[in-house]
């Protein structure tokens, strides 16, 4: 008889797909409602889905124009293509399906019909990184690092709510392709109490501190805000860089803030420790001679559990209280 043992993979009993603490702050389907706002003076915006319009939160936009959306089935390649030709005729296209399918399903079709021909297509993909507890068949941890080599292509992670709202226009405003993650459904809202503004390539320093430095993007950045508040108690301060725009990266604010004395750095992501903004960061700094001591606050590099959300993000170490943990260690 064989003594092998076999790896037993760990779940939870529950499926929770909310990122939002108890009592916080939330906005109900943001991206919906900013791009049917967007819509009204933009008459060139459709929106496309492959049967997804409705966990997306495209069908918002659908219901207020249905004459300016198209439902293309389970058929990602074919939503990609058929985005490119309207785009090709003047028209914005706001592509909605999951981050897996757009990037594992879909790649070949948005690098050769959107990417190398510079469209202005829009594509917003929900379940990005560890978003969802549905296991590896819809948890996209590793987007990023496919879409990252891409040519043309620039990347949004949003935080919250708020950036959402402010991101749909400014990505419309954008020439060129654009790959957006999005929290969908009841999104917390955190940034509105750092007066914050949304740019296309810019980051934006939320909070100072002397002691670590954490350099972050999606709702990695409500979990950085919310281990600052944790670590003030304790006399840790830490400074707070929020990241959205993947690529291209805002490498000057990076470096500025990275090269500043006496404290450690830490890239926070919702994404697989390969291939994404960690290491994006990490070649940054060793090209440029800049060389703090340097961690990773990410998912590993292999397919995850199913499972609750919280008790997920606890496993992988991403929730509010593994980042204190990790900070705390590391100090």
């Amino acid at each position: 008889m064989s003594q092998a043992v076999t790896k037993k993979r760990l779940t939870t009993s529950a499926m929770i797909a909310s990122l939002a603490a108890p009592g916080q702050r939330t906005k109900a389907a943001p991206f919906g409602h900013a791009l049917t706002e967007l819509a009204a003076t933009r008459l060139d915006i459709v929106g496309l889905s492959a049967d997804l319009s409705k966990y997306t939160d495209l069908h918002i936009f659908a219901k207020t124009y249905p004459d300016r959306f198209y439902q293309m089935g389970m058929a990602e390649q074919l939503l990609m293509s058929a985005a490119a030709g309207l785009a090709r005729e003047g028209a914005l296209p706001f592509v909605t399906t999951y981050a897996v399918f757009a990037a594992r399903r879909a790649y070949d079709f948005i690098c050769m019909a959107i990417a190398e021909e510079k469209l202005n297509v829009k594509i917003v993909c929900a379940l990005p990184g560890l978003t969802t507890g549905y296991g590896p068949s819809h948890q996209a941890t590793e987007d990023i690092a496919i879409f990252r080599g891409m040519p043309n292509l620039t990347i949004i992670d949003p935080c919250d709510a708020l950036e959402i709202e402010q991101a749909v226009p400014a990505i419309a405003a954008h020439d060129g392709p654009v790959y957006m993650r999005l929290l969908r459904g009841n999104v917390p809202i955190v940034l509105d109490e750092y007066g914050y503004k949304f740019e296309v390539g810019k980051a934006a320093l939320l909070r100072d501190g002397t002691d670590a430095l954490v350099i972050s993007s999606g709702f990695m950045t409500m979990r950085a805000l919310e281990a600052a508040t944790v670590l003030e108690a304790d006399r840790v301060k830490l400074a707070v860089l929020h990241v959205p725009t993947i690529k291209p990266l805002d490498e000057a604010k990076i470096l500025a803030e990275a090269a500043k004395p006496g404290r450690i750095v830490i890239v926070a992501e919702n994404h697989t420790v390969i291939g994404g903004l960690g290491e994006a960061v990490a070649t940054l700094l060793l090209r440029n001679g800049i060389t703090p001591v340097f961690y990773q606050i990410a998912l590993p590099d292999e397919f995850l559990d199913a499972g609750a959300l919280p008790t997920l993000h606890d496993r992988y170490g991403i929730s509010a209280e593994a980042v204190v943990a990790s900070i705390k260690a590391w100090l």
